[in-house]
């Protein structure tokens, strides 16, 4: 099948590189030029693990990338709008899907054959019907549903592991205006035989997406909330509690003589909060439009006011040891929102680390990925380490934000101190025992 995905973020070129190893005929839209040279060239725009081998197997044969919308829709099948969707104030900016769908609705006009239109983006429930159906109408002049076709088909991939996510997924979700439209999408996803296929209508196809970060979002709060009990209790450790959780029948299948625990129990462990492109911006823009259709959003409101004061918990526990931190010389560790990904957006690092800098504090960084993006958000007051060891060296405190598996290693780092720093762990990692003086949340 011949496939156009328009935006060559981190889900369309994911989804564009995923598609060419399942033998799709594949032309990325841009239009950052940059963006599509390096795409052509099969140099990732992101960091994400298996990405680079799958771009160096297929770019330049079932993959290629443009900034020409028009040529690759006239050449496709289907038409895939994965472009962002941010919030403002709350609520979700369709500028991008509504543009795309413009441009795409030009191109439609002229073209005889059913060409699919497909949302991949992440949009409120209701988007699809509305905002992408009027302006692919009006550019074409033509009906969906009779002269084209419209579907969803929303992304669960997880950062660090979208690649893997893509092609063992747990479960396939699309939808259409029309029956034709559905099955097109189901064509195109022929090459999962055994994966579970949902099949649906276009709203329900969209709140299945918020839905899922919206639950994994309340899990990760919860166990938040839970933390902050165990500290207030004293004599608790919030792990010791989850992993009672976790040993539940709910959470944990025995398999002949092994337990095995689901990985949804990862979301179920106490930290300093979620962060990234996802679950902040999307459980925000679910509470916003519930509200918008006249229904409270309780649960949703409290999920995102117990993750905004997860990184002041984490400074209290720091100022347990110095409470005043002007001059104190604080290493972080970690900036990306998530380990295996150089994403920073609404990681819980950036508000730890600014905190920090307006209580006086001195600050480096170190993340294995995404040091870099120290100097574009805070330029010439953080310095960002590359070398673990020299980044907690000389250090009065280390506050572990990611959980990166290179800061395992952090321990046996600073038994070769003499004065070894405070450890503040806000992902509950780290051994307690293993570190002379030691903060965790939850405990």
């Amino acid at each position: 099948m011949n496939i156009a995905v328009v935006g060559l973020g981190y889900v369309g070129v994911v989804t564009s590189a995923c598609l060419a190893e399942k033998g799709h005929r594949v032309i990325g839209v841009d239009v950052d030029g940059e963006r599509v040279e390096r795409l052509n060239a099969g140099i990732p725009p992101v960091h994400e693990a298996g990405l680079d081998a799958l771009l160096a197997k297929h770019c330049g044969n079932s993959l290629t990338a443009t900034g020409d919308l028009g040529a690759a829709v006239r050449a496709s099948d289907v038409s895939m709008i994965a472009v962002g969707t941010p919030t403002n104030e709350g609520r979700i900016d369709l500028a991008y899907v509504q543009a795309a769908a413009l441009e795409i609705g030009s191109q439609l006009a002229d073209m005889a054959d059913y060409h699919v239109v497909v949302v991949k983006s992440t949009v409120v429930p209701g988007t699809t019907d509305s905002v992408v159906l009027y302006a692919l109408e009006s550019a074409s002049g033509k009906r969906a549903g009779v002269d084209f076709g419209l579907g969803v088909n929303p992304e669960f991939l997880t950062e660090g592991r979208a690649v893997d996510d893509f092609m063992h997924p747990d479960r396939i979700v699309v939808s259409g205006v029309d029956e034709r439209s559905s099955k097109v999408l189901e064509e195109m996803y022929s090459g999962f035989p055994d994966v579970p296929m949902i099949v649906t209508n276009n709203k329900t196809a969209e709140l299945i997406k918020y839905t899922s970060n919206a639950w994994l979002a309340t899990m990760i709060s919860f166990s938040n909330e839970i933390a902050d009990v165990a500290s207030a209790l004293g004599g608790v450790d919030v792990t010791d509690v989850m992993r009672g959780i976790h040993a539940s029948r709910y959470l944990t299948s025995v398999v002949g003589d092994e337990r095995i625990t689901a990985e949804i129990a990862s979301f179920l462990e106490a930290g300093c909060g979620f962060g990234g492109s996802c679950l902040p911006k999307d459980v925000r823009a679910l509470a916003t439009h519930g509200e918008e259709l006249g229904r409270e959003m309780k649960v949703l409101r409290a999920v995102l006011d117990v993750n905004a004061a997860r990184p002041q918990e984490v400074l209290g526990l720091l100022k347990r040891h110095h409470p005043s931190l002007r001059g104190v010389r604080v290493t972080v560790l970690g900036l990306a929102f998530k380990p295996d990904t150089d994403d920073v957006r609404e990681s819980p690092a950036v508000p730890v680390v600014e905190f920090l800098l307006e209580e006086g504090a001195e600050v480096t960084v170190h993340d294995p990925v995404a040091s870099a993006a120290a100097s574009r958000l805070w330029p010439k007051r953080v310095q960002a380490s590359d070398d673990l060891g020299s980044a907690v060296g000389g250090a009065d405190a280390v506050v572990l934000i990611t959980r990166w598996d290179e800061y395992r290693r952090l321990a046996e780092i600073l038994d070769e101190m003499d004065t070894p720093p405070v450890v503040v762990d806000g992902r509950r990692m780290l051994e307690p025992t293993d570190f002379e003086r030691y903060e965790g949340i939850g405990l």
